[in-house]
């Protein structure tokens, strides 16, 4: 990936140390008027869908269409953006175009502590696209789910796929307490999507068994 010029590296112990993440009733209490089809993401949305919290998060990721990411932006104006990718970081206003550059936090101006991070993910108007293979794709008012407390969240097939390509400990915890609450239309869209985007990958194993 050819990055933007400027961009500063950034290591996962600076990145910790500067992480004070926001809860997902936060998050959606500051953007209980945004219009966007946002949703929360990662480990938090497969708590979300549990209905139970796992393990403490480091973060709290959420996804929005990238070109409604404004209406993010307007939700905090007392804040600042950066992009993310590739062990560095640029201030939003030099990489917010990249097309390859999608992670983008929530920052501090005062601390420099970041509280949020957005996923500004392709689509096709009302149609979500995935960013490991264009030729999965979602229309949003089936990617999106709503907690008992009304927060938004990613489905958990989705984020399962995503979660895939690490394979982090955590992540195949997250799977295999997942994965017994997945109804079959579900497991069905997991397996078809890990097969497509992983072939070779662990989890296909267990979803078979």
């Amino acid at each position: 990936m050819n990055f933007p010029d400027g961009g500063r590296p950034i290591t996962a112990t600076d990145s910790a140390r500067r992480w004070d993440p926001w809860t997902p009733s936060v998050v959606a209490a500051c953007l209980g008027s945004c219009s966007a089809p946002w949703a929360i993401a990662g480990g938090w949305a497969l708590d979300l869908f549990a209905g139970a919290i796992s393990r403490a998060h480091e973060d709290i990721e959420i996804a929005v269409p990238r070109t409604d990411f404004p209406q993010i932006v307007a939700a905090f104006p007392e804040y600042r953006w950066d992009v993310v990718g590739g062990g560095r970081v640029w201030p939003y206003e030099r990489a917010a175009t990249h097309p390859e550059l999608h992670q983008t936090w929530l920052r501090d101006p005062f601390t420099g502590t970041y509280h949020l991070d957005v996923f500004r993910e392709p689509h096709d108007g009302d149609t979500w696209i995935c960013r490991r293979d264009p030729t999965i794709t979602l229309p949003y008012s089936q990617l999106i789910l709503t907690s008992s407390s009304r927060i938004p969240y990613l489905i958990p097939e989705v984020v399962l796929l995503f979660k895939a390509k690490a394979q982090r400990p955590k992540d195949d915890t997250d799977f295999h307490r997942i994965l017994p609450l997945l109804p079959p239309i579900r497991l069905t869209r997991l397996n078809t999507w890990l097969a497509k985007v992983h072939p070779d990958h662990p989890w296909l194993t267990r979803i078979a068994a």
